[in-house]
């Protein structure tokens, strides 16, 4: 009974009334991602002055996410050994260290292999971060949920409009303009978020607190197929979401488009992402579920992806599907995060680790995939092919449903 009250409890609190803690987090969240945002209107400049080729410059997003992807694994063992405090700030001395090497190479590969480095600073940081903002958040998951993906849509947001405005001036500005913005982030972290347990509130209360085993992702898959499904379906929907964010500028660039102009369509992409993740998805939860809310928001994103395959060489009509396909991201961002927070009864941390080591495989392979399509056949094709893959992940989620229709039925939906 006391469970139930202390739910509902949550459940009916301010969004906005949350400890220092989670401000601390969201805070460093939104100019952590800002560095994913800073280096897009900068990916045509890349290529320009490294003389590389698309699929080079893709590789870019590849090292990155195929490091995030391993790295997701291990986070909650680190985090169980050394704090959450110290694994989100070891998390952002990465991130600026190896921005700050990026800006400093004069190689493409040079540069592929410090955006890796970046790649683990961000794994420490952002599964950590997801994981202490639901845990230490007073109105349940699901605001804590928006919380987050409000701090990642405005970071997203924000970032192509500097990173436009400093490409400009060099490609590189936008790397020490990442490097500089960790420091802020390293600053705010260590005043304001306090020193927590070493361990995360695990998703029930009675089981007891461990330190994190390297095996407990894949246990989590393996016994849960709850986790499993919606971390394929990540998987599949990443395709997309990178074809877009990381093949969408090349095309862009090739067409005229300099670094100001690339900078605002994906602020523009930004700012509908962050609305939508706060304000549209939570609406879309209560009236029609998060199951049929996500289905419905991925079959439109595929639909987007094929227009845009179609009509590749229209400027207008791809600058319009890049901008809209920001609203469908940031409700399905939402909705997909909140889902896998109530998937299965383990720890949040185990949870986000399993779920994220998949997503992001698919995202170091799709931008490397994209940029190979377009030189073996055509513009066309990258986005086609993504597609596919999106539709693919709907079919397996629609054939594997019922091992996550609790979902829709979870305390604090």
């Amino acid at each position: 009974m006391s469970s139930s009250t202390s739910q509902s409890s949550a459940d009916k609190s301010s969004l906005l009334k949350q400890p220092k803690a989670v401000w601390a987090v969201g805070f460093a969240c939104i100019i952590a991602f800002m560095g994913l945002g800073l280096v897009d209107p900068i990916l045509p400049a890349i290529a320009a002055k490294m003389d590389a080729s698309a699929s080079q410059v893709s590789l870019l997003f590849t090292s990155y996410n195929a490091v995030m992807a391993v790295m997701m694994l291990i986070t909650g063992v680190i985090t169980s050994r050394i704090g959450v405090k110290n694994t989100l700030l070891a998390g952002i001395v990465f991130i600026a260290v190896f921005s700050c090497l990026g800006a400093l190479s004069n190689d493409v590969w040079a540069l592929i292999g410090y955006r890796a480095g970046w790649g683990l600073g961000n794994s420490l940081f952002v599964a950590t971060a997801l994981t202490a903002i639901v845990t230490f958040s007073s109105s349940g998951v699901a605001k804590a949920v928006i919380l987050y993906e409000a701090a990642v849509g405005l970071g997203i947001s924000v970032g192509p409009l500097l990173g436009g405005e400093l490409g400009s001036i060099s490609w590189r500005g936008p790397f020490f303009g990442v490097a500089a913005l960790m420091v802020i982030a390293f600053v705010s972290l260590s005043l304001m978020m306090p020193k927590q347990q070493r361990t995360l509130a695990p998703t029930a209360s009675s089981a007891p607190k461990k330190k994190a085993s390297l095996k407990d992702p894949f246990v989590a898959l393996a016994k849960h197929r709850s986790l499993f499904v919606l971390g394929l379906l990540a998987c599949f929907y990443n395709f997309g979401f990178f074809t877009i964010l990381a093949y969408a500028p090349l095309v862009l660039g090739e067409m005229g488009l300099d670094a100001h102009q690339l900078g605002y369509v994906f602020l523009a992409w930004g700012i509908l992402l962050a609305i939508t993740s706060v304000f549209m998805a939570p609406v879309l939860q209560r009236r029609f579920g998060t199951l049929k809310s996500m289905t419905a928001m991925l079959l439109l994103f595929a639909v987007t992806l094929v227009i845009a395959g179609i009509w590749t060489d229209s400027k207008w009509v791809l600058i319009a599907i890049v901008v809209i396909v920001g609203a469908l991201l940031g409700n399905n961002n939402t909705l997909i995060t909140t889902a896998v927070m109530n998937a299965a009864p383990v720890e949040r941390s185990t949870a986000s680790a399993a779920y994220s080591f998949l997503r992001f495989i698919g995202g170091a392979i799709a931008p490397y995939l994209a940029g190979k399509l377009a030189e073996w056949y055509n513009p066309h094709v990258p986005f086609l092919v993504g597609a596919g893959f999106v539709l693919v992940g709907i079919l397996y989620f629609l054939f594997n449903k019922k091992h996550v229709q609790h979902v829709d039925h979870a305390p604090g939906h």
